[in-house]
């Protein structure tokens, strides 16, 4: 009814300016005199809809501009809580990002720290380890040319020999006993290298192994049970990620195993000097 009222007043507006008395007479909307009014009908059947056509526009044209301005009220509410929402994650995140920045630095540098006392250690180590191989190798030069000059005398010579082959037998034993360690130290380092194995399958791995030195005479003669726990404290070494070789892995073992080598070899001699005392004598 409202809608009906507002139309019927606009075109009321604009029929007024449509008969302006100080028109000429023929310039207004009149009743046809010759056909007793029927001429004004035809005009109104032309105006009406002209009228209808432009109070539409009209009302369209408010409607329109009223929604757009709330439209616009509600894309301006929308975009302020959007960026302000994007604002509020835009400096959570920046936030976390540092704090992780900074804790992700913090490890680097305790591993840092750990790899370079790792280092030192080794090196400290691997200089010990070289000296006594040089110390090692002197006694093993000095046992040539003592085997050299035995050989010279003749039938101590052959002697000599004979009690060394018969320790060959004993060394073959000892050389056994030594690549089952070296088996056990190959598959410690590779748990140890493993980021998927549990620390506690290597502690298992490195206990047998000190019992077994314990209960092994040669590796009571040889000492090997100082060697052991210096390699489980301090040889870290792994080889790349991407290798397949798990004799790659390890770096103080290997010196130990060839210092234990040198060793029965040197005992082997040893052996065979001692069984010749008596008839030396």
């Amino acid at each position: 009814m409202e809608s009906r009222d507002r139309n019927s007043l606009i075109i009321q507006e604009c029929l007024v300016p449509m008969n302006n008395l100080n028109d000429p007479p023929r310039w207004n909307i009149l009743p046809d005199e010759r056909g007793g009014g029927e001429g004004s009908k035809w005009n109104y059947a032309l105006l009406v809809p002209m009228l209808l056509l432009a109070a539409f526009r009209s009302i369209w044209t408010k409607e329109s501009q009223r929604e757009i301005r709330e439209a616009k009220v509600k894309y301006d509410e929308d975009l302020k809580a959007v960026t302000k929402d994007l604002e509020r994650k835009y400096r959570e995140s920046l936030a976390e990002s540092r704090r992780t920045a900074a804790h992700v630095e913090l490890e680097l540098e305790k591993e840092r720290q750990r790899v370079r006392g790792y280092r030192q250690a080794l090196q400290s180590q691997s200089q010990q380890l070289l000296e006594e191989r040089k110390q090692l190798q002197r006694e093993h030069e000095a046992l040539e040319e003592e085997k050299g000059e035995l050989a010279r005398y003749g039938t101590a010579g052959a002697l000599f020999r004979r009690a060394l082959e018969r320790e060959n037998e004993w060394q073959s034993k000892a050389m056994a006993v030594l690549r089952e360690f070296e088996t056990g130290l190959v598959e410690r380092q590779r748990v140890f290298c493993s980021v998927l194995l549990p620390r506690d399958r290597r502690l298992e791995l490195e206990k047998n192994l000190l019992v077994r030195a314990a209960k092994e005479p040669l590796a009571a003669e040889l000492n090997m049970e100082p060697g052991l726990k210096d390699i489980f404290k301090n040889d870290r070494h792994c080889a790349d990620v991407l290798n397949t070789d798990e004799r790659k892995n390890g770096s103080l073992m290997w010196l130990y195993l060839r210092y234990w080598e040198l060793q029965v070899t040197l005992q082997k001699h040893k052996r065979a000097l001692e069984s010749l005392q008596p008839k030396l004598k």
